[in-house]
């Protein structure tokens, strides 16, 4: 028979145990739930990276607009160092003529009849002497108009040079906008980087199938008018651009960087159509403004594709169905379907 002590202690552990088998047991993390939080990660940096390219190429365009501005300004100074320096002058020559009037005195008519021995004397010396009041009245009024055309320059200046530090200020905020959203991106994106690698290959491989399907399934008898929505273009495809944008696949993409080794995805096509001699700015929205327009039907080798509402991304059609542009942060110049579901529009430069 037990003695009471122990067995106390029995029934101690017996209803301990009895409680362990109550409490709910926390399985491990299973490899469905691993993916399953990669993709909600996944599709959260999606977010980010659409942000950050309507950020980066706002930037751009404050950029673009600011650089305008400064150039701006730098000729309104040399408009108005002009206007000074011709201020000057005028101010010298007559202030000369003013000292030496003030020695010698104006001559009267009479001084100038009686200092004269002959009328054609007479006649040439009052002709110099009106050139002279004529000469004195007209550096006098182009004095006047100098002074205000320098009065209206210094406004515009001081105008301009307002309007660039508005300009300035939002390209700082653009700045830290992106900043931010990418300290966000990298803060998500650590300790889930292969989990998400491995979806984002997946998801490519499945969209290249599709766009190779889709390739292959259309005809000629596809580009019908009807899938027209501009004229065809007159201009001549640039497919030039093409052999050049390949030579920079494996380039990485950064904010704001147009080459020669790091690109954004405008600043990639910038630069890249920069090397036939076309000069594209540094935004796509504005580079959708650069061409005629292109239906989806035409689309050559060459052409520019846009995407995003508002427009914030662009590449160059290759053909087939595809194109290279430089995606995003962490990514790098490569070639990808055309199969974006944001897809807007194409123009040739």
């Amino acid at each position: 028979m037990l003695k009471p002590r122990f067995r106390m202690a029995v029934v101690a552990v017996v209803a301990f145990a009895t409680f362990l088998g109550t409490v709910p047991a926390h399985a491990a993390p299973t490899i469905s739930d691993k993916q399953a939080e990669a993709r909600r990660v996944k599709s959260q940096i999606d977010e980010l990276d659409r942000k950050v390219e309507v950020a980066a190429e706002a930037y751009n365009e404050a950029n673009m607009k600011h650089a305008a501005i400064v150039a701006d300004i730098q000729e309104s100074k040399a408009e108005l160092d002009a206007a000074n320096a011709r201020i000057g002058e005028l101010d010298v020559m007559l202030s000369t003529r003013a000292e030496s009037m003030y020695r010698n005195g104006p001559l009267s008519f009479i001084e100038v009849l009686f200092g004269t021995s002959s009328f054609d004397e007479f006649a040439s010396t009052w002709d110099v002497l009106t050139d002279i009041n004529e000469g004195d009245a007209s550096a006098i009024a182009e004095l006047k108009a100098v002074r205000r055309e320098a009065e209206r320059t210094a406004n515009v200046l001081a105008e301009r040079e307002a309007e660039a530090k508005v300009v300035l200020d939002q390209m700082t905020a653009n700045k830290n906008a992106v900043e931010a959203q990418l300290s966000e991106r990298e803060r998500l994106l650590s300790g889930i980087e292969s989990e998400i690698a491995q979806l984002e290959e997946a998801e490519r491989a499945r969209a290249e199938a599709a766009a190779r399907a889709a390739v292959s399934r259309s005809t000629s008898s596809s580009r019908s008018r009807s899938e027209r929505t501009f004229p065809p273009p007159t201009r001549a495809p640039r497919s030039e651009v093409v052999n050049i944008a390949m030579q920079y696949l494996g380039a990485p993409y950064r904010w704001g960087a147009s080459g020669p080794n790091a690109f954004d995805c405008s600043g990639f096509t910038m630069f890249v159509y920069s090397q036939v001699g076309v000069s594209l700015p540094h935004s796509s929205r504005a580079q959708y403004g650069s061409g005629e327009r292109v239906s989806r039907a035409d689309l050559q080798p060459g052409d520019l594709v846009f995407f995003g509402s508002p427009i914030h991304h662009v590449g160059i059609y290759v053909g087939g169905g595809q194109y290279i542009h430089s995606p995003r942060t962490g990514d790098v110049v490569r070639v990808a379907p055309l199969d974006r579901g944001d897809y807007v529009g194409a123009c040739r430069p």
